[in-house]
């Protein structure tokens, strides 16, 4: 879409205001709107001013200012404003340099895109992730000095089937239950179906939905695979309409990666390929059907993959999910249909344009653009390098012997120890000035400062049943 062609979508749909969409360092949107007299073809060039020193990882306060950029090929009508609203995406630019600004995320997967097309290798890098979210019914939480305590709820969660309801009608899915039952177990259908219908007003292509794994309201929705920096977008969008449509049944939603204990946590599975002059680059005859660069581009995710975790698990809480001996894949190595390898090739489907890899310890509290820019700057590098990946991983990860499993490395057990794993490793975020040192080195500062130190801090309540009486 062109600007003259987002002024024209405007008066078609009677709009009477413009929201501006951007995401911060760390990964949640951010907006301000204008009046629809005030949508000019000169703003998709000129763009528009704002405060930079406000926005978490930005600028300092004596650099303020700077300049959202709608890209109109993002216009679409925002689906919740009760007033018509055309809804546009930006990109960030120094006003005084007029360069795209190297801490905006969708600047940064951009450059990744560029670099991709500039080594040769391929065209075109698409990604499918699959986020995991709770649908709950209550959220209490909070930390002082001297108390602290989290508290959520969900019609749903199986702790609920002696409370009294008036009356109480059962059916809560067990722990680690949830995958696929269907009503009433499921109560959840309509509400996933509104998420579903509202994304496709706005251009995703819905693949299924259905509920996940744990009790609670644990659910899934799968967009059909787009190119990087448009599914950076649409990952926004679906987190955005998902928490809305929830708010309109009076239910709220959490992507965090593990909000409830004793049950499964949420990942993002992020199935990868890349393809040249329309024609799909991870088709071959080696294992699992790959080509030698599919089987070096995982190379490349493996060898890199406790720096991407500092990416792809950004959070503290991350790390409650990537446990050994649990549910999530901890294990780097790879393997066809192995859902306990870190990288599994899907197996459904013979087509040479199916033939894809599926990352599996990413979780939705990444910041996509950044996520899906790194593990494609990781996958390159291995292309790059020949890295190869090594023997797959065909048994059981979880019912090896103690020596087997030592000769399989690990993901990072923390959010300090995945950043410590990229400050030694991220040579490969810097070709082509995708990811620029200034982003590396602030990405971890703020990491350490706003989340790693200020929970080292707090006491759980957990540590006082250990030791209260020690």
């Amino acid at each position: 879409m062109t600007p003259k062609e987002v002024l024209q979508l405007a008066n078609e749909k009677n709009a009477r205001m413009v929201d501006l969409k951007f995401l911060d360092f760390v990964g949640i949107w951010q907006h301000f709107s204008i009046p629809i007299s005030e949508l000019k073809e000169e703003i998709f060039e000129e763009g528009l001013g704002f405060d930079g020193s406000s926005i978490r990882g930005w600028q300092p306060i004596h650099a303020s200012d700077m300049l959202v950029v709608p890209d109109p090929a993002t216009a679409v009508m925002d689906p919740f404003m009760e007033t018509p609203t055309v809804s546009l995406i930006c990109n960030i630019v120094d006003p005084i340099t007029k360069e795209e600004y190297t801490r905006d995320p969708r600047t940064i997967a951009r450059k990744a895109e560029a670099y991709l097309k500039s080594t040769g290798i391929a065209d075109t890098a698409y990604f499918g992730p699959e986020p995991e979210f709770f649908i709950l019914d209550d959220v209490r939480y909070n930390q002082t000095s001297h108390q602290g305590y989290y508290f959520l709820d969900s019609v749903e969660g199986v702790w609920n089937s002696g409370r009294e309801e008036h009356p109480n009608l059962g059916y809560k899915p067990r722990h680690k239950e949830g995958y696929f039952p269907v009503a009433p177990t499921d109560s959840q259908q309509d509400i996933r179906t509104e998420m579903c219908l509202v994304m496709e007003s706005v251009g995703i292509q819905i693949e299924r939905q259905h509920h996940e794994v744990a009790t609670a309201g644990q659910a899934e929705i799968d967009m059909r695979f787009d190119s990087l920096v448009k599914m950076g977008d649409k990952l926004m969008w679906y987190k955005y309409i998902v928490k809305n449509v929830a708010w309109r049944w009076k239910k709220t939603i959490t992507f965090m990666p593990k909000p409830i204990f004793g049950d499964n946590g949420s990942g993002m599975h992020t199935h990868q390929s890349l393809w040249k002059g329309g024609k799909p680059l991870f088709a071959g005859n080696k294992y699992g059907g790959l080509s030698d660069i599919a089987l070096w581009y995982i190379g490349g995710v493996l060898k890199h993959a406790r720096a991407l975790n500092a990416f792809c698990n950004p959070g503290t809480n991350s790390y409650r999910r990537l446990v050994p001996g649990f549910e999530a894949p901890i294990n780097l190595a790879y393997s066809s249909r192995n859902r306990s390898a870190a990288i599994r090739i899907p197996m459904y489907s013979p087509s040479p344009k199916a033939k894809r890899i599926e990352v599996r310890f990413p979780d939705p509290s990444c910041n996509g653009y950044l996520a899906f820019a790194a593990m494609l700057m990781a996958g390159l590098d291995g292309i790059q390098n020949k890295i190869d990946p090594g023997e797959s991983l065909d048994k059981d990860i979880y019912g090896l012997s103690p020596e087997e499993l030592s000769k399989v490395p690990s993901a990072c057990g923390s959010l300090e120890e995945a950043l410590n794993a990229m400050k030694d490793d991220h040579e490969f975020l810097l070709k082509g000035d995708v990811f620029t040192q200034d982003v590396i080195d602030t990405w971890i500062e703020y990491k350490m400062d706003k989340e790693v130190n200020p929970v080292k801090l707090r006491p759980v309540p957990y540590e006082f049943a250990l030791y209260f009486d020690c």
